[in-house]
């Protein structure tokens, strides 16, 4: 899904934070001096300007660099030791850049260190106001960062269970659709005389299938391979309605996912919509691939089918509801773990999705092993 450009540099870059900080040191400078318009003139001698664009950027790097690249890399990861190292470090680097700043004002404006601040030793800069400023920064971006952190976390949590609602209702529709039911049993009705070996391994799926939506599909994550399990029985009960001239093809790739876990009813909408859309085509080939890879906990799953050109606008490149739906919940289960690419040609329908998923539930397991 690609994002079409507008006038949205200020927030790309950010370079609405620049005045942030402008205002935020001028408060600081307002609160030392005791009044905002001698602070403002204080710093328009040079000296003081030279100072005040130290404090600016080292600490706004500082900040970017914690908020960005530490705190990802290392905090989030539990690795404390080395982030407390190189926030340390950071906080250290940052401070002694600005006392550079202390010395490089004598220098632009011919006076001496003790001329403009009264003094010259380094130390007492570094300690009395680069430190405290720099760490007073810190906190203060970090204490921004993790209140946004959680209003969204929290307003994700409710948009999750609202989906969650609403994907319950949407599954139990399913469950007691009419529709779907008397299609399926008419399918293995017709089977019975026709083939009972097949008719009987259908009935078997179908109660597979049931019993997967009333009773095993009701936690947020299952294992993979339940998810599989269900996957293929609706492959074989829906192929039971199509023409023989609609080749299906399914190819799992390592056939073994117990060690994984997915919401339910993820992969089950693009696999519906292939079969609901898939061409009728009488002297041209129809088909449906279906492809499922696992490397590591990376899952990457492909569901293409023929299409009719002519009915292409009536369907809208398949971008119906369903998956508006799975795509929403992926924002809310999966975000920023997740990739969905869709191609829609003349003749052919392609979504491609590639998912970060989480290692199963270790009683589950040892449970299914068992």
């Amino acid at each position: 899904m690609q994002t079409q450009p507008g006038p949205h540099w200020l927030l790309k870059y950010k370079l609405y934070h620049i005045p942030f900080w402008c205002v935020y040191h001028f408060t600081w400078w307002s609160v030392a001096m005791g009044n905002p318009l001698k602070a403002a003139t204080s710093i328009m001698e040079p000296h003081s300007t030279i100072k005040f664009t130290f404090y600016v950027i080292f600490q706004a790097i500082a900040v970017y660099v914690n908020l960005y690249y530490l705190i990802p890399k290392y905090l989030e990861k539990s690795r404390f030791a080395a982030y407390i190292s190189l926030l340390l470090l950071t906080v250290t680097g940052a401070s002694a850049m600005i006392v550079t700043g202390y010395y490089l004002a004598p220098f632009v404006t011919g006076k001496t260190m003790n001329e403009i601040f009264g003094h010259n030793n380094c130390l007492f800069f570094f300690f009395s106001n680069a430190l405290p400023s720099t760490l007073a920064s810190m906190t203060l971006a970090m204490s921004i960062k993790l209140t946004k952190n959680w209003i969204q976390a929290n307003r994700r949590r409710q948009l999750l269970e609202k989906e969650n609602l609403e994907t319950e209702l949407n599954f139990l529709k399913n469950q007691i659709n009419p529709h779907f039911l008397f299609n399926t049993i008419n399918s293995i009705f017709f089977l019975i005389h026709k083939n009972p070996d097949r008719a009987s391994d259908s009935l078997a799926k179908f109660s597979e299938l049931l019993r997967y939506q009333l009773y095993e599909c009701n936690d947020k994550q299952i294992p993979l391979s339940k998810e599989i399990d269900h996957l293929e029985n609706c492959i074989e009960l829906e192929k039971l309605r199509l023409n023989e001239n609609v080749a299906v093809s399914l190819s799992i790739e390592p056939p073994f996912a117990e060690h994984l876990s997915i919401a339910p009813f993820i992969l089950m909408t693009f696999v519906e919509n292939a079969f609901k859309h898939v061409s009728r085509h009488t002297g041209e080939a129809n088909w449906i691939n279906i492809r499922l890879h696992l490397r590591g906990q990376h899952l990457d799953f492909t569901v293409g089918n023929s299409t009719d050109h002519a009915a292409m606008p009536q369907m809208g490149a398949h971008g119906g509801i369903g998956l508006k739906n799975v795509q929403r919940r992926l924002d809310l289960i999966y975000p920023g773990r997740y990739s969905l690419n869709v191609r829609s040609g003349a003749s052919a329908y392609e979504a491609n999705l590639q998912l970060e998923l989480a290692a199963a539930a270790q009683p589950a397991l040892l449970q299914k092993i068992g």
